[in-house]
C-alpha cells in the first residue's frame, strides 16, 4: 500500500512540473511545435515581417481543417509587448499582428490550433524579423 502511495505522489508531482513550465513562453527563444496526428494535421503560415512592422499570419488549411475550432496566434515583441490575435478556420484566413522595426530584434510568432474535441496543439514557433530591403 505504501508503494502505490509513493508512486501515486511521484506521478502527481511530475504532472505538476510539467505543467509549470508554460511560464517562459512570453520570452523570445523558440520551443518545439506539437506532433499532430497525420489525419488532424493543418498548416499555418508566419510570413516574413513587412516594411511597416506588420507579421502575416495565413492558415493554409489541411487534412484536419473540418476539426479546427479556433487558430491563436501570439506575437511576443522585442520591445516586451504581447499581441494576441484569432484567425478565422476557412482556407487562407489570415491575420496581421504589429511586431517592431528593429532589423536586430526579432518578435517571436506562436499558433496554437484547438480542435473540436478541446485538444489542442501548437503548430508553428518561429522568430520574424524585419525585413530590410
Amino acid at each position: 500500500m505504501a508503494v502505490v502511495l509513493v508512486c501515486l505522489a511521484v506521478a502527481v508531482a511530475g504532472c505538476t512540473n510539467s505543467t509549470s513550465s508554460s511560464g517562459s513562453s512570453s520570452s523570445l527563444t523558440t520551443s518545439p511545435t506539437d506532433a499532430v496526428p497525420a489525419n488532424n494535421a493543418v498548416t499555418v503560415t508566419v510570413q516574413e515581417k513587412v516594411y511597416d512592422g506588420t507579421i502575416p499570419v495565413v492558415f493554409n488549411g489541411g487534412r484536419g481543417q473540418g476539426l479546427v475550432k479556433s487558430i491563436d496566434v501570439t506575437v511576443y515583441r522585442s520591445d516586451g509587448q504581447v499581441e494576441k490575435a484569432t484567425i478565422g478556420t476557412n482556407k487562407d484566413d489570415s491575420v496581421k499582428l504589429q511586431g517592431t522595426k528593429d532589423p536586430n530584434k526579432p518578435d517571436r510568432v506562436v499558433v496554437y490550433v484547438t480542435e473540436m474535441n478541446g485538444q489542442t496543439y501548437k503548430v508553428a514557433d518561429e522568430l520574424s524579423a524585419y525585413r530590410q530591403h
